[in-house]
């Protein structure tokens, strides 16, 4: 019982942090326009802002739009998030990593790929292996019990016949 009374206490704790902090009353936001005769990291400090370097502007950034219109500034002149990089390089180099990004997934996926179709071939190469010399086993097991089988028939035969000798090697003619 005590561990859910922890959790319970952990969790009851941060809702009353979050009902603390909705509670509290903040100051309205200050418009974007206002920082105009301002510079640029003043404007930039609030999200919302845009700054339009030849102009010595702030704007509200236009949400209605992905990309602020050239009406509003130009992507070479703007300014988000920091100053010291246009909105044309910033999407430009964001383009381009997406792009590596990508690749680079895909070339992972593809050596990833690759590698499961080699363990598989590996795999089925080693099953193929091992079924071969257990046939081979097989075989030389049955060759050798035929071998057996032969020889005991041959020595059924010579004994039916009288040509077993103790000595191989004497001469059928000797035993008469």
């Amino acid at each position: 019982m005590r561990p859910y009374f922890g959790v319970f206490l952990f969790l009851s704790s941060g809702f009353v942090a979050t009902l603390g902090q909705i509670s509290t009353t903040s100051p309205p936001p200050v418009p974007c326009a206002s920082k105009s005769n301002s510079s640029c990291a003043e404007c930039l400090q609030d999200t919302k802002c845009l700054w339009c370097e030849p102009k010595q502007q702030c704007l509200d950034y236009p949400v209605k739009n992905i990309l602020p219109p050239r009406s509003v500034c130009p992507l070479s002149d703007a300014r988000w998030s920091v100053c010291w990089v246009n909105f044309q390089t910033v999407l430009i180099t964001l383009g381009a990593l997406s792009g590596l990004l990508i690749l680079a997934l895909l070339v992972c996926c593809m050596c990833c790929c690759c590698r499961r179709h080699r363990r598989r071939q590996r795999v089925s190469d080693d099953d193929d292996d091992l079924r071969a010399e257990q046939q081979t086993r097989a075989r030389n097991a049955r060759q050798k019990e035929r071998r057996m089988e032969m020889q005991l028939r041959h020595d059924k035969i010579r004994q039916k016949y009288g040509l077993t000798q103790d000595n191989p090697y004497s001469r059928m003619d000797e035993k008469k």
